[in-house]
């Protein structure tokens, strides 16, 4: 007898919501975030080499493509703080109902663009 139900029906039924998104993109920019920080351990040491390296990345950090990655991190890294305070607060017992998860969900979206966008100007034009 051939059974024609697929296996995961749920999967074909149900709608993303923005605590799935939010934990899928937690666990990527988790992965990046890494791959970020070994990048960054290895910059460093390529500094104290010599002059001609520090040149290098200064023209590399000065490109578009250098100042998209640097903003890009920035967010990264905001984002991934303020989820994981969203996940804090969870792991204290506040905030499961659904209207407070969509709001923290969308607090945490805006306030890592703010927060990301704001990193990059301080350490830019401030520092």
């Amino acid at each position: 007898m051939q059974n024609n139900n697929p296996l995961a029906p749920h999967l074909q039924i149900y709608r993303w919501q923005i605590s799935s998104l939010l934990s899928i993109t937690h666990r990527i920019v988790g992965v990046i975030n890494i791959l970020a920080i070994s990048l960054i351990c290895f910059w460093s040491i390529s500094l104290l080499m010599g002059e001609t390296n520090y040149k290098m990345t200064e023209f590399f950090l000065n490109s578009f493509f250098g100042k998209f990655l640097v903003i890009s991190l920035c967010w990264s890294f905001s984002f991934h703080i303020l989820n994981e305070i969203r996940h804090l607060a969870w792991d204290l017992g506040y905030g499961y109902d659904l209207k407070t998860s969509k709001i923290t969900g969308l607090i945490v979206i805006i306030g890592s663009i703010i927060l990301g966008i704001s990193i990059f100007v301080v350490g830019k034009y401030i520092i």
